[in-house]
């Protein structure tokens, strides 16, 4: 097999970064006055900018090539089509089917999974309906006023920035919690805070083994029979799992177990019946809604051609600072506070997805922070630091909250700043300002330098109307696909996260070490003596 940087498409690629070297991109800007319509793509209410790039109109042409040469639109055709691109675990990778055409078919193994997902969306529908609407009454006969979904990775983080991203549509009556960590002090906390007569619980684990989410859910179900007696967990607990007889045995009713299959990935769950408590927070209609907003994307990353497809061109633009220019990091700021959570959700799905060995640069560090706040924590090294950091911009043109003037203000801040990233401030501009400012030729000689931007800072920037169920699933799906394209262009399979599991596996090991008489022998000397150490300072004999 042709390795990757051996292709030509990747050789002409690096000699035009190399012909690109010196080129500014402030002067990209002034030479082409229509460079923002040239580099940029809209999907409805939708746009993507990344004019604020060092691209040049050859760039585009090569980025596709190499796509091509990766034979990247056979595999797109093959996820949708249920084929078992996941070759490591033999499984598809069909979170699309989630959120297809429910009147479509799709065959996997034989079946039609369609009326599978309908059955249990359908279930979604009723049983958030009844929660919302009051019928779903706790033990106590009262309704439920809060909502605690326990899970870990994707059955946490999805859910939970999704619930954060749609609060305006939330239901008035109801709360929401979401416990990952197995530190004690997450679910205790939290249950301080709740009435266990009026409390759900969602307990998200697919094979119901999950460590973390087991070791909370006990707990909550200790707290919960404690006050209302062992019986009123089947009122008070459902379950997003497919394995029903460790639900039955943990005493929520089979009936209540909401199911998902294997060719769903934890971190691409939220369509899934991970999303209940979506579902419930903003109603099945509303939930409808996100899903359809991620058909419209996967509808546009099928259909349109590799220059004008939003996923495509984010991923390449992705790989063309990766692997040309020398980032190995991506900062993910969205000017939207209800998006705060957006940058930690992406962390998994892009680390967890492409973050494998391969002879170069891959998934790349992804971190970020809601805008304006890490204007104030971070942005000083990603302005004039030493190392390269592409940044992607969110904002809405409208927002969910009745204070126009404080939005102008954010969408202000959210516009300069990919401006000054792209600009930069020379020496000379710097003297020229310190002196309008009225400081001394000497003055200014000697501050003018520490105010010196370098710019040419590469920038994406997904502008939308308004951030409403439709396009929270438009712009979820459109980084899905983007980091899909990348990791087929990589030669790596995004889908599978076996790095996870060696620390898993020496864990239980250890567990039992830290109570047992027995000095533990069996690790390297650091760990030993660290458990060692954690015995003698918890007094274990």
């Amino acid at each position: 097999m042709t390795s990757l940087t051996s292709l030509p498409q990747w050789n002409d690629l690096e000699d035009h970064a190399t012909e690109l070297a010196d080129l500014h991109m402030r002067d990209l800007f002034a030479l082409d006055p229509a460079r923002f319509e040239r580099f940029s793509i809209r999907e409805g209410d939708l746009l993507l900018d990344y004019s604020k790039n060092r691209v040049v109109g050859a760039t585009i042409p090569l980025l596709t090539d190499l796509a091509r040469a990766a034979h990247l639109e056979s595999r797109r055709d093959r996820m949708f089509a249920g084929d078992r691109i996941n070759e490591t675990e033999n499984r598809a990778v069909l979170h699309t089917a989630l959120r297809a055409d429910p009147d479509g078919t799709l065959i996997v193994d034989g079946q039609n999974v369609m009326p599978m997902i309908a059955a249990v969306q359908e279930k979604m529908r009723v049983v958030s309906q009844q929660v919302r609407d009051g019928t779903w009454k706790g033990a106590t006969g009262l309704p439920i006023c809060d909502v605690v979904n326990i899970g870990i990775g994707g059955s946490d983080l999805g859910p939970a920035m999704a619930v954060e991203a749609l609060t305006p549509f939330i239901h008035e009556r109801l709360k929401f919690h979401f416990v990952s960590n197995v530190d004690g002090s997450a679910i205790h906390e939290t249950l301080q805070r709740l009435n266990p007569a009026t409390t759900l619980f969602i307990v998200a684990s697919k094979t119901f083994t999950t460590q973390e989410t087991i070791a909370n859910a006990t707990t909550a179900r200790g707290w919960l029979a404690e006050a209302l007696g062992a019986p009123a967990v089947a009122k008070h607990f459902v379950a997003l799992s497919t394995n029903r007889d460790k639900v039955a045995a943990f005493g929520i009713d089979p009936d209540h177990m909401f199911e998902f299959w294997d060719w769903v990935g934890g971190r691409f769950s939220l369509w899934s019946a991970i999303g209940l408590s979506i579902a419930i927070a903003v109603g099945f209609d509303r939930f409808r809604e996100m899903l359809a907003g991620a058909r419209a994307m996967d509808e546009h990353f099928k259909t349109r051609r590799l220059e004008d497809n939003m996923p495509v061109m984010l991923a390449l633009i992705g790989i063309w600072n990766a692997n040309f220019l020398g980032a190995h990091s991506l900062a993910v700021l969205p000017y939207d506070q209800h998006l705060r959570r957006l940058p930690a959700y992406l962390q998994q799905l892009d680390m967890e997805s492409n973050g494998k060995s391969a002879k170069i640069h891959t998934g790349p560090i992804l971190f970020g922070e809601a805008g304006t706040n890490g204007q104030h924590a971070f942005y000083q090294l990603i302005h004039q630091g030493t190392r390269l950091i592409p940044c992607d911009f969110l904002m809405a043109a409208e927002s969910a909250t009745p204070l126009d003037h404080h939005h102008l203000m954010l969408l202000a801040n959210a516009l300069a700043q990919p401006e000054a990233l792209m600009k930069g401030k020379t020496l000379d501009e710097s003297k020229a300002e310190l002196l309008a400012e009225g400081l001394s030729p000497d003055q200014a000689e000697r501050l003018a330098p520490h105010r010196v931007f370098p710019g040419n800072r590469p920038t994406n920037t997904l502008l939308y109307k308004t951030l409403d169920p439709r396009t929270l699933g438009m712009i979820l799906a459109l980084y899905e696909h983007k980091i899909f394209v990348q990791g087929v262009i990589w030669g790596i399979d995004s889908f599978d996260q076996w790095g996870v599991e060696l620390g898993k596996t020496l864990a239980k090991a250890i567990l039992p070490e830290l109570t047992a008489p027995k000095t533990a022998t069996g690790h390297d000397c650091s760990t030993n003596g660290l458990i060692a150490e954690i015995k003698r300072l918890r007094s274990v004999p």
